[in-house]
């Protein structure tokens, strides 16, 4: 099976009332502790590449990650470019053999985010390649982007429908609360369902996007302090507001930090309780059995995408 997008994945996970996870990935114990969990819960797949986990791991090497991970599951999936901040970077991606990519021109003013976007979208399309844009801005940190808090904006739903038209993306990332990173929320997270609706109700049919949704496992934090981290009290965003996220206009639930949190805590507990140890395997596959576990659990619990493939 070859790669797919992801119009077929969100017109069958919004008629459903579930979410598609789209899980970040930087090298292969990743890539298989993502798709094995997938594999085994029969669910569609989205795997995306920030620009930072591009000039990491490089885009051959993780364009063949990927086309091992079809052949061992056979399911559909589709990669994406996270977050790309340049029209080239897209070009790149897309002449590269990715699916999907995102252009990210929330910094700017509305008429030149719609420029750019439809500027992607127009190499894109013909291309078969299709297009996720933003609209409002999140607070938080993720590889190249920091956003401070009194920078964020929460997505303006009388802007929505001008943008998707002019531009013709594919889905849209809108802001409602949620924040990049882990360290995310000093108090109880509050999302604007309300703007939620709104944007559902003047999109009908259309496919939104959540960044940032991240829960912070408590398990992972704990253990990482537990083995000598310093993670101060973290809450991410509760998986009973991303339920309820899934079940109206989002099909599209970006989850990064979790991932990186289970991976970084099983290291961590192999070297405290193995200092002598310099075998990767061995620290390794505990870490890649531990972002399945979060990856079946997210797929089962959280977006209800299980079965769906």
């Amino acid at each position: 099976m070859p790669l797919v997008t992801t119009k077929e994945m969100f017109k069958k996970a919004y008629a459903g009332g579930y979410a598609i996870g789209a899980f970040n990935v930087n090298n292969m114990e990743i890539v298989q502790g993502i798709t094995e969990a997938a594999k085994e819960e029969n669910a569609p797949l989205i795997l995306q590449v920030s620009s930072g986990a591009r000039k990491y791991a490089n885009h051959t090497y993780l364009m063949k990650l990927v086309e091992a991970a079809i052949i061992e599951t056979n399911l559909p999936i589709c990669l994406h470019l996270d977050h790309g901040d340049s029209f080239e970077l897209c070009k790149s991606c897309i002449d590269g053999g990715f699916t999907s990519v995102m252009i990210d021109g929330s910094h700017l003013p509305l008429n030149d985010n719609i420029a750019l976007a439809k500027k992607v979208v127009e190499y894109a399309h013909p291309r078969n390649v299709v297009v996720e844009a933003e609209l409002g801005r999140l607070a938080g940190v993720e590889d190249e982007i920091k956003v401070a808090a009194e920078h964020a904006l929460y997505t303006d739903p009388n802007e929505v429908e001008e943008f998707v038209t002019k531009t013709g993306v594919d889905s849209l990332a809108i802001a409602i609360g949620t924040s990049h990173g882990a360290y995310k929320f000093k108090g109880e997270a509050k999302l604007r369902f309300d703007i939620l609706e709104e944007v559902g109700r003047r999109l009908p049919g259309f496919p939104i996007v959540l960044h940032g949704a991240s829960s912070v496992l408590p398990e992972y934090v704990e253990m990482i302090n537990k083995f000598g981290g310093k993670m101060p009290g973290a809450k991410g965003v509760p998986e009973d507001m991303l339920r309820k996220a899934a079940g109206m206009a989002v099909c599209k639930i970006n989850i990064d930090s979790d991932l990186r949190l289970a991976m970084t805590a099983l290291i961590r507990k192999s070297f405290a309780e193995d200092p002598a140890n310099f075998d990767p395997r061995k620290y390794l596959a505990p870490a890649r059995d531990a972002i399945k576990k979060v990856v079946r659990h997210k797929l089962v619990n959280v977006l209800g995408c299980n079965q769906k493939a």
